[in-house]
């Protein structure tokens, strides 16, 4: 999982890195970039070929989603996550620990691990760092995801230590547990927005032998520009020569401000959740497909978007599909807006090669008409 090779522009990195897959070929990954959510096993509304059309390297699985449905065991009995869902690509699964301890109400935690209620049929269910591997191997995805505490927002400092030092518990349990040869290891760090925390947190995750790191902990709730700023302090605190992942974010403008701060991996539900809403990402800012002003407007989302949403369909007849209800508008909305997130990553990409990454953020702010953001 080391980068082959990795090029710097200030903190923003542009690099390489590959894995020998379960099939034995080695698979190689272009940072920056945007992986996919497909929780349940499908990317929402976007089928695979598609993905793949559109360069996406990594797709996301849930492992709580697919432990209560269709059951990992059944996944790994069907040859695994990447082919029960026809994906030719990477795989990486969650370790379910965000989703469990979203279910407020519905979980217990202690030091061993957590009780949790299936918000399906109210089924009582444990969950801890073994059973999280256990899962994941099952799963066969690529790269498997430590079990972590996520503290919530806001918290005090003594809940976000303690949500620490439980994930480092768990960390080091979960590495006693033996994947498949081909299963990379992520540790999450933990810290919440005290920078003191977040700086323990690197020292003792990174102490252990995973094969890269997440950053866990935000956009949970707090501001943009908060976690903007404690990502771009942590990630440059993380190894060079190890992958960076910040979880759950976000917006483009997340994007490119957590690339500044040197992060090379991100995925987030709102492209695909966005455009089951009607709201499109183009280059020159959201579009809210559902208003009355695109009714008659017979230009594409995006005149620069190469997706063939863009290529092929105007937004009058997008709005109107969305207006009436129709399944293809989620499914042509969210194949624009990854088609963009994925674009987006490529061009930051290309400015980090060309040693221009201030000059492209500038440029992607004036398009937008928004105010280039002052430096943390």
């Amino acid at each position: 999982m080391k980068f082959s090779s990795l090029h710097f522009d200030r903190q923003a990195r542009a690099g390489v890195f590959s894995v020998v897959t379960e099939h034995g070929k080695e698979a190689s990954v272009l940072t920056p970039t945007f992986m996919p959510v497909g929780t349940q096993g499908t990317v929402k509304a976007v089928p695979p070929w598609e993905l793949t059309k559109m360069g996406a390297q990594i797709v996301l699985g849930n492992t709580y989603h697919l432990y209560l449905r269709p059951g990992h065991e059944r996944v790994e009995r069907l040859g695994g996550l990447s082919k029960m869902m026809d994906w030719g690509g990477l795989t990486l699964t969650d370790s379910g620990g965000f989703q469990i301890f979203s279910l407020t109400g519905l979980r217990k935690i202690s030091d061993e691990g957590v009780w949790f209620q299936s918000h399906i049929d109210g089924s009582k269910h444990w969950f801890d760092a073994k059973v999280s591997m256990t899962i994941q191997r099952s799963l066969g995805s690529n790269f498997v995801m430590a079990f972590d505490e996520c503290p919530p927002y806001p918290a005090t400092e003594t809940q976000v230590l303690s949500a620490m030092k439980r994930t480092l518990d768990w960390a080091k349990k979960g590495l006693d547990y033996e994947l498949k040869p081909f299963q990379k290891r992520f540790g999450i760090i933990q810290g919440g927005l005290y920078h003191a925390l977040r700086e323990t947190s690197v020292r003792d995750m990174t102490a252990l032998p995973f094969d890269a790191f997440a950053i866990g902990g935000l956009s949970i709730g707090e501001e943009p520009e908060q976690m903007q700023k404690m990502a771009a302090f942590t990630a440059p605190l993380l190894p060079k020569d190890k992958p960076r992942y910040l979880m759950g974010v976000g917006r483009p403008e997340d994007l490119v401000e957590c690339v500044r701060g040197g992060v090379d991996l991100f995925d987030c539900v709102m492209p695909t959740r966005n455009a089951r809403n009607g709201q499109a990402f183009t280059w020159a800012g959201k579009i809210n497909i559902k208003n009355k002003q695109y009714q008659d407007d017979e230009t594409p989302l995006d005149p620069s978007c190469p997706c063939q949403t863009c290529q092929r369909f105007t937004r009058a007849y997008l709005r109107h599909l969305y207006a009436a209800g129709e399944a293809l508008s989620a499914q042509l909305m969210s194949m624009h807006n990854l088609w963009h997130y994925l674009e987006l990553m490529r061009a930051m990409r290309e400015a980090i090669l060309g040693n221009r990454f201030d000059e492209w953020r500038e440029s992607f702010y004036t398009r937008r008409n928004q105010v280039v953001p002052a430096d943390p």
